[in-house]
């Protein structure tokens, strides 16, 4: 078993997706998103969405670092991942504007204070504002914060975000074919509209990531960070305290455009918590400009780079034989776990969490845009006829089917 299972976590979700199983599964079974008909507006060429996800155990990395070094400023990371990990997968359905979103925290008041709830509600309005910088319109409605000591031992950070939509300006996926290639946008360094590194981590696999990279002090000084229920053996088993230095250096021409220096400097704590990257302000560009050229999206969150598989629009074969090499954070996680490359790639992105599937011809110019902003892009794979879905990772001599 895992240890991934073994923390009585899952990433395929499958008890999920079994309890799941028998709902309505909207217009589109094959978009990132379910898509339903316009029970708001009542107009047959549009359509309504909701989604809910949150920045997930993150917050209990968060509370960390704050109760280690007082910086309370981590948070508003938190409130940019539980928004991010919502607006992403939106994105892939070519939605990024004229968005509602509603909060959802529930904390347990006597170890989360009200200094930290401003910083969550605050940081979620700033990033609404920044984003508005690039047209992309979010509308802040609320939400729920609830005192519930009893069911959380620190903060459970999440969200739900809605939006009403014109059919054919959707990305359903449906248009993946045989011959399209598969352009992945990487998931670190530091985009234009970012104020810092960013490690790649996002908001998926974090439990992992967490008690993987850090000490057993952190158990005892702060038994309320995780299930005491667990067996010791999996409970903060690595080598590294969260205020531990780190240097990232610049391996790519993006990378050193990014940074006036040779790499950046940070701690591991930061690498854990870089907010998840939002690649809205390119896919605005590319869905607004050059719409006909995308054939499908794929947000690499939960199930990493196996998450392509659900959402193909038949029997395929996906080839990734032109993978990023892995970002630091994830080989820091890899070495101190002892996991193998196959739980890896489908517990964390390894490197790029957008995909943009399309024709060989557009690949280029999909490239260009993604540098505009200082994102790094490159073809990963290709689609292959099959009898069955099947996806191959190829990396340095090794075959991983999934």
């Amino acid at each position: 078993m895992s240890l991934y299972a073994q923390r009585g976590v899952s990433a395929q979700k499958e008890e999920v997706h079994q309890a799941t199983d028998r709902l309505d599964k909207g217009l589109y079974p094959n978009a990132f998103c379910k898509i339903y008909p316009d029970y708001l507006g009542g107009d047959a060429g549009w359509v309504n969405l909701m989604h809910a996800d949150g920045a997930g155990t993150k917050s209990i990395l968060a509370y960390l670092y704050w109760k280690e070094t007082g910086d309370a400023g981590v948070w508003r990371g938190i409130a940019r991942d539980a928004i991010a990990m919502n607006l992403d997968d939106l994105l892939c359905v070519g939605i990024f504007d004229n968005l509602l979103f509603s909060s959802t925290i529930d904390r347990n008041k006597r170890n989360i204070p009200g200094e930290v709830l401003s910083m969550i509600i605050n940081g979620s309005q700033e990033f609404f504002d920044e984003l508005a910088g690039y047209k992309v319109g979010i509308r802040y409605l609320g939400g729920e914060t609830a005192d519930v000591g009893d069911v959380v031992r620190t903060i459970a950070v999440n969200g739900t975000m809605t939006a009403r939509w014109p059919k054919d300006k959707l990305v359903t996926n449906d248009k993946i074919k045989a011959g399209d290639v598969i352009i992945g946008c990487s998931s670190s360094g530091q985009a234009t509209y970012e104020t810092e590194y960013n490690s790649g981590i996002g908001s998926n696999g974090l439990t992992s990531a967490r008690h993987d990279t850090l000490h057993k002090t952190y158990g005892a000084r702060f038994p309320e960070s995780y299930d005491t229920g667990l067996d010791d053996s999996v409970v903060y088993i690595g080598p590294h305290r969260m205020t531990d230095p780190v240097e990232i250096p610049a391996t790519s021409d993006i990378d050193r455009l990014s940074t006036k220096s040779s790499g950046w400097s940070t701690d591991i704590g930061h690498l854990l918590l870089s907010p998840t990257r939002t690649y809205a302000p390119l896919l605005r560009q590319l869905l607004t400009e050059r719409f006909d050229l995308i054939h499908g999206l794929v947000h690499c969150s939960g199930g990493g780079q196996t998450k392509c598989m659900k959402y193909l629009p038949g029997n395929f074969l996906i080839v990734k034989d032109n993978l990023f090499d892995p970002p630091p954070i994830f080989r820091l996680i890899g070495e101190a776990s002892g996991s193998d490359d196959r739980e890896m790639y489908q517990v964390f992105n390894m490197g790029h969490r957008l995909e943009v599937f399309t024709d060989p011809a557009a690949a280029d110019e999909i490239i260009r845009v993604a540098g505009e902003f200082r994102i790094d892009a490159r073809v990963v794979g290709h689609v292959e006829a099959a009898p069955e879905k099947r996806l191959v990772l190829k990396r340095g001599g090794e075959e991983i089917v999934y």
